[in-house]
């Protein structure tokens, strides 16, 4: 079943936990789909999180974080990689998810460059879409939660923080 908007209208710390688990689907040009759960993700809250593009306040590259939640953010990370991010919350408060991993794509640039995302990706829906959306299959893992990682210059508060959440690996 494809997540609706109800789903990400919701606080980047409600969102985050629960798409752990979810199943991202690309549908390329030839109609063949690209299929992978959720394995990781991290929440970014607010102006005054220092992590979070939005710290800088508002600019052309942030003012997605501005506004709709269920949007899809892409923005290009050391010049080279695509990262996705889904945007959450009330209009107006900046909040994202990052999807940092799936289950067999470790790490944000791999599960893009897998998932064929680009900036062409960057302000569409996340589920009213024919070319990318989520689903909930009803899976649900248990989930540990870590700091957040690469963001070393956001200062010791917040590159501690743990609102990173994992899936644990089922033994």
């Amino acid at each position: 079943m494809k997540l609706t908007d109800d789903f990400f209208a919701r606080d980047a710390l409600e969102v985050a936990p629960d798409l752990v688990g979810k199943v991202i689907v690309r549908c390329l040009p030839d109609g063949s789909e690209l299929r992978e759960r959720i394995a990781e993700t991290e929440a970014y809250r607010g102006e005054e999180d220092k992590g979070c593009h939005a710290s800088k306040g508002r600019t052309p590259r942030t003012e997605l974080l501005f506004g709709e939640s269920g949007k899809i953010y892409v923005y290009l990370c050391y010049g080279m990689h695509w990262l996705m991010n889904v945007i959450t919350g009330e209009d107006g408060q900046p909040q994202g998810v990052l999807i940092r991993a799936g289950e067999k794509h470790d790490g944000p640039a791999k599960l893009t460059k897998y998932l064929q995302v680009d900036g062409s990706f960057n302000g569409e829906s996340a589920f009213d879409n024919e070319r990318i959306w989520i689903e909930d299959d009803g899976f649900r893992p248990k989930i540990k939660t870590a700091p957040r990682v690469g963001i070393d210059y956001a200062g010791d508060y917040w590159k501690s923080i743990e609102w990173r959440f994992i899936a644990e690996k089922e033994e």
